[in-house]
């Protein structure tokens, strides 16, 4: 009897078992547009990245690109060089034709027509520009986004094009195969990654705003799946990067509202690498509700105010966009031990793993009716810690007994249990028996 008893006693006092479901929500509402959402809230390119680590690299990155360089932002109102300013987009209807695509350069890496582009849509640079010429298309109704680089009309409908690729925006995955180019050399999306005037205007960002740099390494990282350079050194940022504006940064009312909506963008979401350029240039739509002099304030930052920033603790999965939402209970002690008539406590602690926002709901379950327990709160931010107090109410003498507390944590579709570990009497006959062991 008392051999069995010390095999309980151990099991109790040194095991906690750590339970997940398998059902996870968004962690926010995305960003939309004619009806649809510009990927998924816990896509990459959605989720804030401020509180996650610097990149190693960080400093090296920044010089490389020029720490004194100044920010600009590469969209406006009015022409330059005789075309719009920015990238331009257009949403279609779901009855929009389709029109074939004839590739002249990365038609093994690109997605096959027909694309439903209508003969007027709006071409990056104007129609006789003759830089990457992007054509963004968004379709109603099935939520797909179909891009082009360098793309060229022709007179029977069809579009003549560089590459070109084809995202369902209602989904995170798959990415493009590995080492596949996209409309933009990072493999990525572009019109996830501009800023907008309605958003602007509505007064928030809520994405990561895609960016250019002069020179680049050999190499990608999550969510990017191609390069676009034989430089190796690890001074260069590969495709992909994720940066942000550093948090001492003062955005304040010497900055017009609009640009202090693209400031705070740049501080919670950052900027994705997504291709070779000019420094420090931010990716926008062409509109003529932009006041020019407004995103002219933005000139003031320079490339010492970002930080690289590591965001691999967000991956769920390589050929994904979604991030790991998701947190992580620990309790100590992992068991207590008392005296009949006696009580304890605990300290159950939450942590963030990959991307949390909410908080969340705790409850404990007693084992008997002669156990009560008490939690210093019924909810907790993440991260964050909340007591819980154990009270025993068994007679002096009592045989000694064990028992498991499950603790249970719920918040935005995700639960983890922690079980505490109690023993009630034969503290001093079995406590030494389990830290031995």
């Amino acid at each position: 009897m008392l051999k069995s008893w010390v095999t309980i006693s151990l099991a109790v006092i040194g095991t906690f078992v750590l339970g997940v479901s398998a059902i996870r929500s968004a962690p926010a509402a995305p960003p939309t547009l004619g009806g649809c959402p510009v990927l998924p809230a816990d896509n990459i390119w959605n989720v804030p990245i401020d509180t996650l680590p610097v990149d190693p690299n960080s400093n090296a990155y920044v010089n490389t690109i020029g720490a004194a360089r100044h920010v600009h932002a590469d969209f406006g109102s009015g022409l330059w060089d005789g075309g719009p300013i920015g990238i331009p987009f257009v949403v279609v209807p779901g009855s929009q034709p389709l029109f074939p695509i004839h590739y002249r350069a990365y038609g093994d890496e690109s997605d096959p027509g027909p694309y439903p582009v209508p003969a007027a849509a709006p071409i990056e640079g104007g129609p006789d520009g003759d830089g990457d010429r992007h054509v963004l298309v968004m379709r109603q109704g099935e939520c797909k986004l179909y891009e082009l680089y360098r793309a060229f009309p022709n007179g029977d409908g069809s579009w003549n094009a560089d590459s070109g690729a084809v995202y369902t925006l209602t989904v995170n995955g798959p990415l493009r195969p590995a080492g596949w180019t996209s409309a933009d050399a990072a493999g990525l999306p572009i019109l996830p990654g501009l800023v907008r005037h309605d958003e602007v205007a509505s007064g928030e960002i809520n994405h990561a705003i895609r960016f250019t740099v002069p020179q680049t390494r050999r190499a990608y990282g999550w969510p990017a799946r191609h390069f676009a350079s034989s430089l190796t050194g690890s001074q260069y940022p590969p495709m992909g990067q994720r940066f942000r504006l550093k948090a001492s940064f003062v955005i304040d009312q010497s900055f017009s509202p609009h640009a202090q909506v693209i400031l705070r963008a740049l501080k919670k979401y950052g900027l994705i690498l997504a291709d070779n350029g000019s420094a420090w240039y931010l990716s926008g739509a062409p509109d003529e509700r932009w006041n020019n002099d407004v995103l002219h304030e933005l000139d003031v930052v320079v490339g010492s105010d970002f930080e690289a920033v590591d965001v691999s603790a967000l991956m769920a999965d390589p050929d994904s966009g979604q991030v790991l939402t998701d947190f992580t209970l620990s309790l100590l002690p992992a068991a207590r031990a008392i005296e009949p008539g006696g009580s304890t406590s605990y300290q159950l602690s939450a942590a963030i793993h990959g991307y949390w926002n909410s908080p969340l709901t705790i409850t404990a379950t007693s084992p008997s009716p002669s156990v009560t327990i008490g939690l210093s709160g019924s909810s907790v931010n993440v991260p964050g810690a909340i007591t819980l107090v154990v009270t025993d109410a068994h007679p002096a003498g009592s045989p000694a007994i064990g028992y498991v507390i499950p603790i249970t944590a719920t918040g935005s579709g995700v639960t983890h249990v922690l079980n505490a570990g109690l023993l009630i009497g034969g503290a001093r006959a079995y406590l030494p028996l389990a830290r031995k062991n």
